[in-house]
């Protein structure tokens, strides 16, 4: 409202605001002008001060809302698993060129599996195609050079064949003395020794002995010491045989050379026939033959036994462990036995005690591991025997022995091996395998002098 003096009259102006208009009314025109102006400045005034609400209250009313990014975006899930992994990388307590070098390695192993896999697969298909062409042009090669090449190659193969004979009836030669005592008679047979024998073991060497027995009812058998490694042994022991001159004639002398093996079967290096009617017994014999051929002597098979022997001098204690048995003879009818055993320990001929293992029932490869002490001073140690029988139990009637061995004073071959290997050491367990004999043999070298 503007105000004039009183004598020039008053002009009343109402403004009103809508949609921008102002209305004036006046009752006296004469100030208009000046009115006029006043008015055009309320109004750039108005304006000015409505311009700065203008675009805070337009963002609220009209602007629209800014479209997010949907939950199941791909590139959203990749970052969000990406940031996860290395957020997960950066809590490992080991550096991340060591997490880089375990990568690789996994890679590199990856890559290792593949190649052979496929080199295995495709290589056979190769293998085979050139297997194939291969044999595809020796068939072609052989069509073409005929008859005349097939000739040459049986007369190569006669002349390999009639090398390789050479080469096994190559087996050394062995020097031995015969000579009889018509006195007493006794057939006395000297081993002396063996010269190039054949190399059995796997270093080129044997260890070889001699088996000497007579045919055809080898009652008793000798063996000489045992040679450790050693092609050109020298042996120097005699053996006697108690038989008449009369019964001689029908014999014949084997001399064996055996290669020893402690956890085998012993090798037949080689072996020397001599039928006693084709020798001159008036005078010793004494010569060297070469060894020629001879499988082992097939005799029946009575089985194996492997016992362990530990002797403490100071305590006087010998320990006998009798651990298992294979390929016994079959002595039931259903073609299996009911083996045990039987320890007997002797002294001078004399019987001191007797043990025995329990009845393993049905079987023909039995396991004992059953061990039985004896009290033997170190002074008698020497001159004991330790015999052992495998029997079949029959509840019916009487036992029958299997087969049978001794070890100690008077035995020969493995069984003083393994004896004189006991005391060579002392409180320390000595296992080994022995062949059963029949009784009849063992009792004859229990019952003859022991050297």
């Amino acid at each position: 409202m503007f105000k004039g003096n009183k004598g020039e009259g008053c002009a009343t102006v109402v403004s009103s605001q809508r949609g921008g208009v102002l209305k004036l009314f006046s009752k006296n025109t004469k100030y208009w002008p000046t009115a006029t102006m006043g008015l055009a400045r309320v109004e750039v005034r108005g304006r000015r001060a409505a311009e700065p609400s203008e675009p805070e209250s337009a963002p609220a009313q009209e602007a629209p809302p800014a479209p997010a990014l949907p939950a199941h975006h791909p590139s959203h899930n990749f970052n969000n698993m990406k940031t996860k992994f290395m957020n997960e990388l950066g809590r490992l307590p080991i550096p991340m060129w060591a997490v880089g070098a375990i990568v690789v390695v996994v890679l590199a192993l990856v890559g290792c599996f593949v190649f052979c896999v496929v080199k295995k697969c495709f290589g056979k298909k190769k293998k085979a195609k050139k297997v194939r062409e291969r044999k595809a042009g020796r068939r072609r090669r052989g069509g073409a050079e005929g008859e005349g090449e097939g000739a040459e190659k049986e007369e190569g193969d006669k002349q390999e064949g009639a090398g390789e004979e050479k080469e096994r009836e190559n087996l050394g030669k062995l020097e031995f003395t015969l000579d009889y005592n018509f006195t007493d008679t006794q057939l006395i047979v000297g081993i002396l020794q063996a010269q190039d024998l054949a190399a059995m073991d796997m270093g080129g060497t044997s260890d070889p002995y001699v088996k000497v027995y007579l045919l055809p009812d080898k009652k008793k058998k000798y063996e000489t010491k045992i040679q450790r490694k050693n092609l050109c042994p020298v042996f120097n022991e005699t053996f006697i045989f108690k038989i008449p001159y009369a019964e001689l004639g029908g014999k014949t002398l084997v001399l064996q050379v055996f290669d020893f093996d402690r956890f085998s079967k012993h090798d037949v290096i080689g072996e020397i026939k001599i039928p006693m009617n084709s020798v001159d017994l008036g005078q010793p014999l004494h010569e060297w033959r070469d060894l020629e051929n001879g499988e082992k002597e097939e005799q029946e098979k009575l089985g194996d036994v492997c016992i362990s022997l530990r002797y403490v001098p100071t305590a006087g204690k010998l320990t006998v462990n009798i651990m298992e048995a294979k390929n016994l003879k079959k002595m039931d009818v259903g073609g299996l036995s009911d083996p045990f055993v039987k320890i007997v320990l002797q002294h001078n001929g004399k019987r001191l005690k007797k043990k025995k293992t329990t009845v393993k029932k049905n079987t023909l490869n039995p396991y004992f591991n059953e061990s039985f002490s004896f009290e033997i001073p170190f002074e008698q140690i020497q001159k004991v025997q330790v015999v052992i029988t495998v029997y079949d139990y029959d509840k019916l009637g009487s036992n029958d022995p299997i087969g049978k061995l001794f070890i100690g004073y008077g035995a020969t071959g493995v069984g003083l091996r393994h004896w004189s290997d006991m005391l060579a050491n002392p409180r320390r367990p000595v296992a080994q395998w022995h062949t059963l004999q029949p009784e009849e043999e063992v009792d004859a070298a229990l019952k003859g002098p022991h050297r």
